[in-house]
């Protein structure tokens, strides 16, 4: 094959893969200030566990979370959740059992496993683990991704 036929074939490949492409949206992009503004606004309103909402699609919700104090145990059914601690700390208490009193207080967590959470830590809540802020130092913000998609057995 002639060099100039190599050249020819090349820049055929290369066009035909470009004009085969097609644009695609770009990705969200948040300034820190409005995540910040949000939250503080979310503050002001419920102090005790401010909410910033990222985003929110069909299958993940991603929030930054302000506690400060300790809340009742959950347990999400469907949703791994991603906790990114941005800063304080607190205790956070996974697996286990969730148990509910029965004069309607915040449910807590026995034979759950209790760890002190800070700045730079991450945590993998799998769908279906109870999970609970059982103590908060001062507060506590994290980043929370919440990805709606079925763990693989």
């Amino acid at each position: 094959m002639s060099k100039t036929n190599l050249v020819g074939l090349i820049l055929f490949a290369f066009t035909t893969v470009v004009s085969a492409q097609t644009a695609v949206a770009p990705a969200l992009y948040m300034k820190a200030t409005d995540i910040a503004t949000a939250l503080e606004r979310a503050a002001a309103e419920r102090p005790s566990m401010a909410v910033s909402t990222i985003t929110t699609g069909e299958e993940y919700r991603i929030n930054l979370i302000r506690r400060t104090e300790a809340a009742g145990a959950i347990v999400h059914q469907r949703g791994t959740e991603l906790h990114f601690i941005t800063e304080g700390a607190g205790t956070l208490v996974t697996g286990g059992i969730v148990i509910r009193p029965a004069d309607g207080g915040r449910a807590t967590i026995e034979e759950g496993l209790a760890r002190r959470v800070s700045k730079g830590d991450a945590i993998l809540i799998p769908e279906g683990t109870p999970h609970w802020y059982s103590s908060v130092e001062g507060a506590i913000t994290y980043l929370e991704v919440r990805f709606n998609v079925a763990v693989a057995e």
